[in-house]
């Protein structure tokens, strides 16, 4: 059996290589594609420009939370690439009232996860929810051994 020690490096490694890995296309990105087929009724036409919130890592409780608290007068389409936390706490911020929030995947393993989302925002998830012996009440995530929860702000 491998050593804690050992499977915390082999995670960091294997999603920093993975989510390092360059995409080229001229297509509508799937996790787009499969958000805008998640909310059905959208603003966007079929094929919509977006802006993407970078990926982040966070391990024992060390790295950026990502946050978008840019606010629009129109609709965006905001790509949230994959966040993955291990062993400590974090949270990704989406404020924008008119933001359409697609979430590529989140992976929480032994820690705790916040979503933050303005409650006039949309937001959905590109792939399913997974979660081993925890809690997952969103339905956003990959959760082992941890707990993600959405929190709606601004609701004035």
């Amino acid at each position: 059996m491998a050593k804690p020690k050992n499977l915390i490096n082999f995670i960091i490694l294997s999603m920093t290589l993975l989510f390092s890995m360059p995409a080229f296309t001229t297509e509508v990105d799937g996790s787009i594609a499969n958000c805008l087929k998640a909310w059905g009724k959208h603003p966007f036409g079929n094929n919509p420009g977006y802006k993407t919130l970078g990926t982040s890592v966070k391990v024992f409780g060390i790295g950026e939370d990502p946050t978008d608290s840019e606010v629009t007068n129109s609709p965006s389409l905001v790509l949230v690439n994959p966040g993955v936390n291990v062993m400590g706490g974090s949270t990704i911020e989406l404020l924008n009232p008119k933001g359409w929030y697609c979430l590529r995947t989140n992976v929480n393993v032994m820690g705790g996860l916040t979503i933050k989302v303005n409650c006039k925002a949309h937001l959905a998830s590109a792939t399913g929810a997974v979660t081993v012996l925890g809690s997952n009440s969103g339905q956003k995530s990959i959760t082992v051994m941890g707990s993600t929860k959405i929190e709606q702000v601004g609701c004035n």
